[in-house]
């Protein structure tokens, strides 16, 4: 056990660095979501693959009667742990956590919900608002991209109070609202990748 107090890596790197379909499936993420690098893809990976342990670990419990009830209690939470989390809908089983794809990670955090309400031109800008202060959850400035946003505090995104984008004169808020309201589809890249790029 290492000291509590040092921050660990919270992702794992790919064992075979130099597979082309994971490294062009990975820049196509970093595109779609306006990642700033590879290890973001992976720190989505990693949270999803602690909640896939720990599924695994429940189908292989035994068929006994105390096996049986510890089963429905730990998966009860675990379902409902990911549910808060708006990674499952609400008849979601165990089966759904196995399958799930890191997307489903990715189009949590704050940075694609902000693009997907609107309240941004772009997904870029999103993580721009967001680093800059403009962005808040329940009144309470949130500056981190990353954050993975709960199904509860979805409907709180907001401008934070003192931003300058409260105001519907801003000359940047009036194009962000010029298209039409709604969810907005990511971007979706085209073509080939070139260049080594930042992993």
């Amino acid at each position: 056990m290492g000291y509590p107090g040092k921050n660990h890596k919270s992702y794992q790197t790919p064992k075979r660095p130099w597979e082309k379909a994971r490294i062009e499936a990975e820049t196509r993420l970093v595109i779609e979501y306006g990642l700033r690098n590879k290890r973001e893809v992976w720190k989505a990976q990693a949270y999803l693959r602690k909640y896939r342990t720990g599924a695994r670990h429940l189908l292989a419990l035994g068929s006994s009667a105390a096996d049986a009830a510890l089963y429905e209690t730990k998966k009860a939470e675990l379902i409902a742990s990911l549910q808060r989390g708006g990674i499952l809908g609400p008849d979601a089983d165990i089966d759904a956590i196995l399958s799930l794809k890191v997307q489903a990670s990715l189009e949590r955090r704050l940075q694609t919900i902000v693009y997907r309400k609107g309240l941004a031109r772009s997904v870029k800008q999103a993580r721009q608002l967001i680093t800059h202060g403009h962005v808040a959850i329940d009144g309470r400035r949130v500056n981190i991209p990353g954050y993975l946003v709960k199904r509860s505090e979805e409907s709180q995104i907001t401008y934070f109070g003192t931003s300058p984008f409260v105001s519907d004169s801003h000359a940047e808020k009036t194009r962000i609202m010029k298209p039409a309201t709604g969810p907005k589809a990511m971007p979706q890249p085209e073509g080939h990748f070139r260049g080594r790029g930042r992993r």
